[in-house]
């Protein structure tokens, strides 16, 4: 299935669009897509195929964001702490990303009609090298896209994103780029892995858990003290990490 789904909402589905767009509308919305395996597990499904329903589920959300004028989407696709679920599974996951992102790259003349940017953030380095370099094609292919921005949250924990940061700041630091009186706030803001995007405005949980799981924490935290950040739940959609 596309990432980037054409089509039209049916006439409920533009009822209810029409409703939302009434009031204010989010700039920018985050999703911890949770659900896979128990959605799977409940329908007497392989867990790969849970994960596939996953992706169409995604699929199906990005059309919705496209219709209510959203720019910029982010996705929790795979956590760090994902690489202690067996190899089965881990590998299952590693193939099917690499299927989507190969079919990323076919759909070139769609994402450049959307002017759809891709964006990975996250450790590469933990990935496959044969993913690595599709992914690689993938943000380099939309680089100058600017209408809309798709974030894909892979090989990510947000411990990990701010410690890389720190690590960043200190090495400054050490170079002498910068003095210890430059750390800040702000100059750690910049060094994350989202330093191009804004804060999100609204963070969607894909189930009935109401847990952040390591997922845009200092973002998250520095919407809420500017703004009153939502934080939605979503039963019985499945997820993609």
């Amino acid at each position: 299935m596309s990432w980037i789904r054409e089509g039209e909402l049916n006439l409920l589905e533009r009822i209810s669009a029409n409703i939302l767009m009434a009031g204010p509308m989010p700039k920018h919305v985050a999703f911890i897509m949770d659900g896979n395996r128990r959605f799977a597990h409940k329908k007497n499904m392989e867990r790969q195929d849970g994960h596939m329903q996953g992706f169409n589920k995604l699929a199906e959300t990005l059309l919705w964001c496209k219709h209510l004028s959203i720019p910029e989407v982010t996705v929790y696709a795979f956590s760090i702490e994902n690489f202690k679920r067996s190899k089965e599974e881990v590998d299952g996951l590693m193939e099917l990303a690499r299927q989507k992102f190969e079919k990323l790259l076919e759909e070139q003349e769609n994402l450049e009609k959307h002017g759809v940017c891709i964006r990975v953030l996250g450790d590469l380095n933990m990935l496959p090298l044969d993913l690595q370099q599709v992914i690689a094609k993938a943000v380099i292919m939309t680089k100058n896209h600017n209408k809309c921005f798709l974030n894909v949250c892979f090989a990510y924990t947000s411990r990990y994103e701010i410690t890389n940061a720190v690590r960043e700041m200190a090495l400054g630091v050490e170079q002498g780029l910068i003095k210890a009186s430059d750390v800040s706030e702000a100059l750690l803001s910049e060094c994350l892995y989202s330093n191009n995007s804004p804060n999100p405005d609204l963070l969607i949980r894909t189930s009935g858990e109401v847990r952040l799981s390591d997922f845009l924490l200092w973002q998250v935290w520095k919407k809420n003290n500017q703004y009153d950040m939502g934080l939605w739940r979503f039963r019985n959609m499945p997820e993609v990490r």
